[in-house]
């Protein structure tokens, strides 16, 4: 057990960590252009953020957070998601009391949720997000939307399908789920055991569920239901959306698991290589959160979109990107003279923004060849006894095998 990553994590090796920098560094670029800036928050939070923020009603709060007390008697939990974490700053750093709309991204967000590890989805994951606070127009939906599109396909991600719902807000969902109760009450004997917990606490969800939608085909639906303001909401954000051209599909049975979202919620799938679809990032409204966890009323709206998952279907499409070159220049030496010149020349030549590095293993100078190598250096300095009382290196190209004399002090400036 000592020498095994605990299940449901997993290490991000060296040979791989292209690939998630890519994805961030993408993730940093699209969010600059449309005026974003970055938030890191705490891995953990005090409980109560999460039941009060997430829900005590919501699968994650209930089966899935890492809580503990810690020294100081205090019930602290991993946070399973990054927008709590990112409304509770904004409060306490009284962010509302700058410029809005206060835009917000993080890279990498470490998450949490103890469930079973299966494909694309571990117990320790990381999360690319956008939250904006303070910016009430349908208009933010769709920039948002837009935004996780083009993140999708910069980092290869294409055939992507955008689903919309409207879940309303306090004041029509109400009578909604009266209606949505009165529906499933006579179906209760017959769903499953999951559905009859959620019956009394959070009746939505059950319309999320796999196991039992064929039998809850003609349940009502929130959209038939919205109040004037969630509706006019709504025909606004279908209409930026066509105005950017961007194809979306009306999905009712879109609720997200979270109980703070309201008015919009969407997911946005593509296909695996046997078809099967795969959310690949999720969002939406939560207008009522930040007032819900005490700070002034204040319009929200954001997203989540996992980087392993990212990655999963990249490597399910045969899509890898190929590692960049981890050296443009490596320095052999022979003897205690050549190698203290080597340390020399390595530091001056990483001064000039050269990736170079040389031997540190005391090998031999066949050995150190092979090195290079292995690591793909196009570039190979040799500094050894004869050559360095004239002054000169060898430099020879790895690629076309040969190889030219060049003054010791016009080597930098060659390679430069």
């Amino acid at each position: 057990m000592l020498t095994q990553a605990p299940k449901g994590t997993q290490d991000l090796l060296p040979q791989a960590s292209h690939r998630w920098q890519r994805i961030e560094q993408n993730m940093r670029d699209i969010c600059a252009l449309a005026g974003y800036r970055e938030i890191r928050t705490p891995i953990f939070e005090h409980t109560e953020l999460f039941q009060r923020g997430v829900g005590d009603t919501t699968d994650v709060v209930q089966k899935e957070m890492y809580t503990f007390t810690d020294k100081g008697n205090r019930s602290i939990t991993l946070k399973p998601e990054g927008t709590a974490g990112a409304v509770r700053a904004f409060i306490e750093a009284h962010l509302y009391a700058d410029t809005l709309p206060c835009k917000l991204y993080y890279v990498a967000c470490p998450c949490f949720r103890y469930e079973k590890p299966q494909s694309g989805r571990l117990r320790q994951f990381f999360q690319n997000g956008i939250e904006v606070f303070g910016a009430k127009d349908a208009s933010v939906d769709a920039e948002i939307i837009d935004l996780a599109m083009r993140m999708l396909r910069a980092n290869d991600i294409g055939d992507l399908r955008l689903n919309i719902n409207s879940i309303g807000c306090p004041t029509c969902r109400a009578a909604y789920l009266d209606k949505l109760r009165d529906y499933l009450e006579p179906k209760l004997p017959t769903l499953c055991k999951t559905c009859q917990e959620r019956f009394d606490r959070n009746p939505m969800r059950i319309l999320d569920c796999k196991e039992d939608a064929d039998k809850l085909t003609d349940a009502p639906a929130m959209l038939d239901n919205l109040c004037g303001e969630c509706s006019d909401h709504f025909e606004k954000l279908k209409g930026y959306l066509q105005g950017l051209g961007i194809d979306y599909a009306i999905d009712p049975r879109i609720v997200r698991g979270l109980d703070y979202y309201t008015k919009t919620v969407f997911e946005i799938i593509t296909d695996t290589p046997d078809g099967t679809p795969l959310t690949v990032c999720g969002g939406g409204r939560y207008d009522g959160l930040v007032e819900e966890l005490g700070g002034p009323a204040t319009p929200g709206i954001g997203f989540g979109m996992g980087i392993e998952r990212m990655i999963m279907v990249q490597d399910m499409r045969g899509i890898a990107p190929e590692a960049p070159e981890l050296l443009d220049v490596f320095v052999v030496t022979m003897g205690d003279d050549a190698r203290r010149e080597g340390v020399k020349l390595v530091s001056t030549l990483r001064n000039e923004g050269l990736r170079a590095d040389m031997d540190h293993a005391a090998r031999s100078m066949k050995a150190q060849f092979k090195y290079a190598g292995k690591l793909g250096v196009k570039k190979v300095v040799v500094i050894a006894g004869d050559e360095l009382e004239r002054g000169v290196v060898k430099l020879r190209d790895m690629v076309e095998s040969s190889e030219t004399e060049v003054a010791m002090d016009q080597i930098v400036s060659m390679l430069s």
